[in-house]
């Protein structure tokens, strides 16, 4: 379709240009589709409308390409199946599917072999819904009692409702336009949750008896700082309810007694600028991961008695970054990050011993799961590299030795010794190795022949571990090529890397992902009409910078519900996220940020100029990423690009930043992007 004369083609909306134009630090700034903001305008809904028409008819041969790569993606997927059993005292807790339902349901057994009991089925409560998601789903510690969070726009305003599982039915406390988390006091009588600001800010905690009036509930602490985002949860010990506030660089936790909810909270210790630290309670004792004089982090401890009398328990290691601290009765379990992949240190506090997790391959990830029982003496966790799927372990800590409790079926004849991992490093501009994960199918000859996407994120710290999908097959198995580009600002390498990635060292984030692209060019994994990139959100800010700077050398660029009107969202703050982000990005407010923030802001560079073979998706309830951010920058390169290739919008009109809420649907989704880049 899109080499068809441009005379043949379904021809793309036209959005009208108004007027707006301001002045700010002597430049004139002139905004002709500031229009769109106004999500309830009818004009707004009838352009939107007229982008996802035109976007199906530039697709719609691709329809059976999407259906073929949709079966196959299902068909891989073993649709009845079923999560490993977590004990939590008495009780097993699991969650499993069923063939044509789009979500979990979740269940228990009384015992390791007792009969299931079904006590959210979160199908039957999406019935009616055309999204639905849960931002907490929470059992009280007498397993009486179930509190939930559920979403049904995608904006991420909650509702908390509680239900009785012995009758099944739901109490009449109910709680709206609430943030994420929840946790229960040790009475099972009490919840404590946040509410948020007009910005969609995380800033009161707030204790709700059940039974009581909502009107009634108390507040337990309120974040002033517009800066800074609160969050609440019960600590595994079950000994107190920990609520954190924290800016992108310093924090402060509180503790509230567990068996005494009505307590004032007590600070662990008070603010410091540029001090951050996270508290995991032990037994007797607290945990403190900081950065206070150790930028990759360390690791301190404080009597429960004194929690301000921090001591040194795992000193800063230039090698090792601190990630977290997994606390237990007997065991401390410390996640690292060592050469840009993650380790697990084991503590055997009894014996004062310490090892090592061992991890076989190159490029692999791990992720701790919740083990939520504080006696344990395993460790659960899951493992998985780019060609071997999900495989849940539980590891004794104190003999090392490990158990598969699950491996992730990949049906279909999936054989991972058909494809293999590289972990290759690209030498930036400025001299920084830059670590690149790839994967393809064998055998593969490094002749520039090949297609590859890359994809990358790179902001807040965000690390992208090098882990599997099944999903990814059907390009893998296309000829497709697969890397994941480190670039700074995530993570991978430790703290330096995420604050050479921020700020006024913004820039190196989208430098880095040019510099593996070039490297993956010169060294013949593919070529420059060969090269697709892809990433959402902040990764599409980057898609969005990529596309202005080289546009040369991508021939198709996915930008997911992408960050690209930078300037005009860091001006407002109102909009949910802006004033807190000014940590992160800077505020143009003031002069220097401004002229960071230019320099790259995706929207602002638009230039008369050829761009990339482009699809861009969003969602019109996103409260992250608000949907005008990525229409208004559609309609500026229709309006001034001077190329004829095809740039596509695709408007979720009814879900948020996360796309579609249901598995199928998120299907849908991935095979229509994956459809769009093989046509191209």
């Amino acid at each position: 379709m899109s080499d068809l004369p441009l005379s043949e083609r379904p021809q793309p909306p036209v959005a009208p240009r108004g007027e707006h134009v301001e002045m700010l630090h002597g430049e004139r700034r002139a905004d002709p589709y500031q229009w769109m903001r106004h999500r309830d305008d009818p004009e707004v809904t009838a352009y939107l409308e007229a982008e996802n028409a035109y976007t199906a008819a530039m697709t719609a041969h691709t329809k059976p390409l999407q259906d073929a790569l949709y079966d196959e993606m299902l068909a891989r997927i073993k649709e009845d199946d079923a999560s490993v059993p977590a004990r939590r005292g008495e009780w097993y807790y699991y969650s499993r599917t069923e063939t044509g339902k789009a979500y979990p349901i979740f269940c228990r057994t009384h015992g390791e072999h007792g009969s299931e009991q079904i006590y959210f089925d979160q199908n039957a409560e999406a019935a009616g819904h055309e999204f639905y998601q849960l931002g907490a789903l929470e059992v009280s510690p007498d397993h009486r009692l179930l509190a939930i969070l559920e979403d049904v726009s995608g904006y991420e305003d909650f509702t908390l409702r509680v239900r009785e599982l012995a009758s099944g039915a739901w109490l009449p406390d109910r709680v709206e336009k609430l943030g994420f988390g929840l946790a229960w006091a040790s009475d099972s009588a009490t919840i404590f949750y946040l509410t948020t600001d007009d910005a969609k800010r995380a800033n009161r905690v707030w204790r709700h008896a059940l039974g009581a009036d909502g009107a009634a509930d108390a507040e337990v602490f309120h974040e002033a700082s517009e800066l800074n985002n609160v969050g609440v949860q019960r600590a595994r010990s079950g000994e107190f309810i920990v609520i954190s506030s924290s800016s992108f660089t310093d924090s402060e936790v509180r503790l509230v007694p567990a068996a005494r909810p009505t307590e004032p909270a007590v600070v662990v210790r008070a603010l410091r600028d540029h001090v951050e630290y996270d508290v995991e309670p032990g037994a007797g004792w607290l945990y403190v991961c900081t950065n206070e004089g150790a930028p990759n982090f360390k690791v301190m401890r404080a009597p429960l008695a004194d929690p301000g009398a921090w001591e040194e328990w795992l000193p800063h290691r230039p090698e090792a970054f601190v990630e977290a601290a997994h606390v237990f009765q007997r065991f401390v379990v410390v996640q690292e990050r060592q050469r840009g992949l993650r380790t697990l240190r084991v503590t055997d506090l009894e014996r004062g011993a310490t090892h090592y997790v061992d991890f076989p391959q190159a490029a692999y990830g791990i992720h701790v799961g919740a083990n939520p029982e504080f006696d344990a003496s395993d460790l659960r966790f899951t493992y998985s590299s780019m060609v071997t799927p999900d495989t849940v372990f539980d590891y004794d800590l104190r003999t090392q030795a490990r158990v598969v409790k699950k491996k992730e079926q990949v049906l279909g004849g999936y054989d991972e010794s058909a494809y293999a991992i590289e972990r290759v490093e690209a030498v930036a501009r400025d001299g920084t190795r830059v670590p690149v994960s790839l994967v393809y199918r064998t055998p593969f000859e490094r002749d520039a022949s090949r297609p590859l996407l890359l994809y990358a994120y790179g902001s807040y710290g965000y690390t992208l571990e090098p882990t599997f999908s099944s999903m990814r097959v059907s390009l893998l198995d296309r000829g497709f090529a697969f890397g994941i580009a480190h670039v700074r600002g995530g993570q991978e390498m430790g703290r330096q890397w995420y604050d050479d990635g921020k700020m006024q060292q913004k820039m190196n984030t989208f430098t880095d992902f040019i510099d593996v692209a070039e490297h993956l060019v010169r060294e013949r994994y593919t070529s420059a009409d060969q090269l697709a990139a892809n990433g959402g959100s902040a990764g599409g800010l980057l898609m969005g910078v990529i596309a202005n700077l080289r546009p040369d050398l991508f021939h198709t660029i996915v930008a997911d519900v992408p960050f690209v009107d930078v300037i005009n969202t860091m001006l407002d703050a109102s909009i949910p996220l802006t004033a807190q982000e000014w940590l992160q990005w800077g505020n143009p407010h003031e002069p220097d940020a401004y002229a960071c923030i230019r320099a790259y802001s995706p929207y602002d560079n638009v230039a008369p100029r050829g761009y990339p073979r482009m699809l861009v998706t969003s969602g019109v309830n996103d409260s992250r990423v608000a949907f005008w951010e990525p229409a208004k920058w559609v309609a500026k390169l229709r309006a001034t690009k001077t190329d004829t290739r095809v740039l596509l919008l695709k408007m979720n009109m009814g879900a948020g930043h996360g796309g579609a809420s249901g598995r199928y649907e998120r299907l849908r989704e991935t095979a229509f992007r994956y459809a769009f880049i093989i046509d191209q």
